[in-house]
């Protein structure tokens, strides 16, 4: 069996950045340990993002969500039941969550809750990743039978559910916020469709 191949230097930057936002946060890590960590030299990063930090951390939210539609994708697609689907995403979150000690939340809220109105990019990339999100939960809704206006909304409360509850068992050192968040939003979803 061939070993994996060695990432090559922008996808370390992006994976160190990754790693960082969800640690730490944009502003919790400097250029030289961010570098350091990918074990990049330093003129790279602007060869690879000519627009710095902030480009990078772009890079790094639009890979976090290609990521997370990946494994979204799979669940749906092995799931037949969206709700169902949905439990199961959220409930690898969570034990993401729980292996890192809470240590590594989400990072598009972990930015979202950094960024001010000076931040364009970033707030522009953190509207697609969220969107892109509710899009694809609404999506498989619909296909599900669900009607065009309450997919939207159930998406909606999905995400936030997700992104919501990872940060209030992350300060709490403990998966019951999320869980109970899930378990009552999922549980209310499939009482409603059940009537």
């Amino acid at each position: 069996m061939s070993e994996a191949p060695t990432p090559g230097t922008r996808d370390r930057l992006i994976a160190a950045m990754t790693d960082a936002l969800r640690r730490r946060g944009l502003h919790g890590i400097g250029l030289t340990e961010l570098l350091a960590q990918a074990g990049a030299p330093k003129g790279v990063l602007y060869h690879h993002f000519p627009g710095g930090k902030t480009e990078l951390a772009v890079a790094a939210i639009d890979d976090v969500v290609a990521r997370m539609l990946r494994g979204l994708d799979a669940l749906l697609a092995s799931t037949p039941e969206p709700i169902e689907a949905m439990r199961r995403w959220m409930a690898g979150a969570t034990g993401r969550l729980s292996d890192t000690g809470f240590g590594a939340g989400c990072p598009l809220a972990t930015v979202a809750l950094e960024t001010t109105p000076d931040d364009a990019a970033l707030r522009d990339a953190l509207a697609r990743a969220f969107a892109t999100l509710r899009e694809r939960i609404a999506l498989a809704l619909e296909q599900h039978g669900e009607p065009q206006v309450q997919a939207r909304g159930i998406a909606a409360l999905v995400v936030a559910t997700y992104e919501g509850g990872l940060l209030q068992a992350r300060v709490a050192q403990s998966t019951e916020p999320i869980t109970q968040a899930t378990d009552t939003l999922l549980s209310l979803l499939t009482t409603r469709a059940s009537r």
